[in-house]
């Protein structure tokens, strides 16, 4: 993990403001060291530039308070919701996953590239798509 941390793929500023322990299980850890190593240390080293989380893993309290899917990969520590700063970046981003063919199960266009959903599981079905 060279450019991102746990605690970072963990923070919330719901989970502090509604006092929720988002400790992730020894699983979701190893999920997400898993995401980092396969896509998003890749993905940044490419991009050249920092890429910020704005939600990695979530315990189902946090989840259910930010209205997430009961199905959720954020779950699991399979998912984070990342952005380079702005809808530009973020376009430039998705090209990037796309274009280096990295093994993601999922990349979700967040409304018009506000930020993306990236997630990397045992499935890798490569499925990108738009919603919002």
């Amino acid at each position: 993990m060279k450019h991102f941390t746990i605690k970072e793929l963990t923070a919330s500023a719901t989970a502090q403001r509604l006092d929720i322990d988002n400790t992730p299980t020894a699983e979701a850890v190893a999920n997400l060291q898993q995401l980092v190593a396969n896509v998003l240390d890749p993905l940044r080293e490419t991009y050249g530039r920092p890429i910020y989380v704005n939600s990695g893993y979530r315990c189902p309290a946090l989840n259910r308070a930010v209205g997430g899917v009961p199905s959720s990969q954020h779950l699991t520590g399979e998912a984070a919701d990342i952005t380079a700063g702005n809808n530009r970046e973020n376009r430039r981003l998705l090209g990037l996953i796309k274009k280096m063919k990295l093994p993601v199960d999922q990349v979700i266009d967040e409304q018009d590239c506000t930020w993306l959903h990236v997630s990397y599981g045992p499935r890798h079905r490569r499925s990108f798509f738009t919603a919002g």
